[in-house]
């Protein structure tokens, strides 16, 4: 079957949760099946990167949007009441560029990665599916809460532009999918029972137990430039990492992902390390004792927390994020939190104890082998584009 797989990014390097998911999906489906693969790009995409995609890709499409482009995108879609999110990667232009390539390929069915591409693709009289993967709409309401005042406003607005939309589209697609079940049923459809759940998986050879020295005590990953991790990260290095070193004087951090905003650069002493980009996240995971993920903002299923259980790091996270996480806690393979004290309680336990430390690493370890493999989870994909 030809896929022609739509992206709102090109899916390398797998610093962002939307792009792991599509290049492991597009590895696995292109042992079955012809991929085509569709993305935006603002920077030019290097070569090193291109080849990571083309052993599965029978051909690749990208669409450059410049940063002039996705300006005059934004005021447009301010005005036609187009969510932000929406409008931002949309042009007039790269419509016409894909019409020409669904005309070229004829694909048998059109794969699209989240809501923000699907003003690209809903009219095609083809098969379609839609990875919501995430709900953007209750990500924007969290942040909408949390904001203060002078933005709230615009989170408002875009919450409920993102709402609206993403009940619209429901049924401009034949299948929909996403990560999580606690997801799922935050989609604002009444028919939201019918979206498959498709969850992630973990390159458990790439993140597997080295049983290397521990040169870091706590760590935390994600991309830093993205509003719930730079809540989170602050939140840990400003209210729970200072209580801890009262007790533990020599406590290190260490807060390694993309991008770091100013916010969390700033965060930088000779406790704390900020790494900005790193080439592999494993190599990090395997120095550290303890992970922790003080998510207060966001949705969908944290990748972050699957790979640090996977390699034997006790994982401590909140109530929001470990909920995706079904019947993790009550397997004991991870931690939920939802106060301070408790995120504090919860290291001191693990760097005392080394009975609970080693328990709580292999019941995780465990967990995300039995639950969250690349290929069990794509074969669930598999079987809709089958359809």
């Amino acid at each position: 079957m030809k896929i022609l797989v739509v992206l709102s990014r090109f899916p390398y390097p797998l610093e962002k949760g939307d792009k792991l998911r599509a290049y492991h999906q597009i590895r696995c489906l292109a042992k079955h099946h012809d991929i085509y693969l569709v993305a935006l790009h603002e920077q030019p995409v290097s070569d090193s990167d291109m080849q990571q995609l083309k052993p599965f890709c029978k051909e690749i499409f990208l669409l450059q949007q410049n940063i002039g482009q996705r300006c005059y995108n934004l005021a447009k879609a301010f005005f036609t009441g187009l969510p932000l999110q929406c409008g931002y990667f949309y042009t007039t232009h790269n419509q016409h560029r894909l019409d020409e390539i669904v005309h070229e390929v004829q694909p048998d069915h059109i794969y699209c990665q989240l809501i923000r591409m699907a003003e690209y693709v809903m009219d095609y009289p083809i098969k379609k599916t839609l990875d919501y993967q995430d709900v953007f709409s209750k990500g924007m309401l969290r942040r909408y809460e949390k904001a203060p005042w002078f933005k709230k406003p615009f989170f408002k607005m875009e919450y409920r532009r993102l709402a609206r939309y993403e009940a619209q589209i429901f049924n401009r697609f034949d299948s929909k999918t996403i990560i999580t079940a606690v997801d799922r049923d935050l989609i604002p459809h009444e028919n939201k029972g019918d979206i498959t759940v498709v969850p992630n998986g973990v390159d458990f050879e790439h993140f597997r137990y080295r049983g290397e020295p521990k040169t870091y005590d706590l760590i935390f990953s994600g991309n830093m430039n993205y509003a719930p991790n730079i809540d989170a990260a602050e939140y840990l290095a400003k209210e729970i990492f200072p209580l801890l070193k009262t007790t533990f004087p020599n406590l290190r951090l260490v807060l390694s992902g993309a991008t770091p905003a100013p916010s969390v650069k700033a965060l930088a002493n000779e406790n704390i390390i900020v790494t900005g980009w790193v080439d592999s996240m494993a190599e990090w995971y395997a120095k550290s004792k303890i992970f922790i993920a003080p998510m207060r903002l966001g949705t969908g299923l944290q990748n972050k927390l699957l790979e640090a259980m996977s390699m034997q790091l006790p994982c401590i996270t909140s109530h929001l994020a470990g909920k995706p996480l079904e019947n993790a806690e009550t397997q004991g393979a991870i931690i939920t939190c939802s106060t301070t004290s408790g995120y504090v309680e919860a290291i001191r336990r693990l760097l005392e104890d080394e009975a609970y430390y080693e328990k709580l690493s292999i019941a995780g370890n465990q967990y995300v082998n039995h639950n969250y493999d690349w290929v069990a989870a794509t074969l669930k994909l598999e079987n809709i584009l089958n359809q």
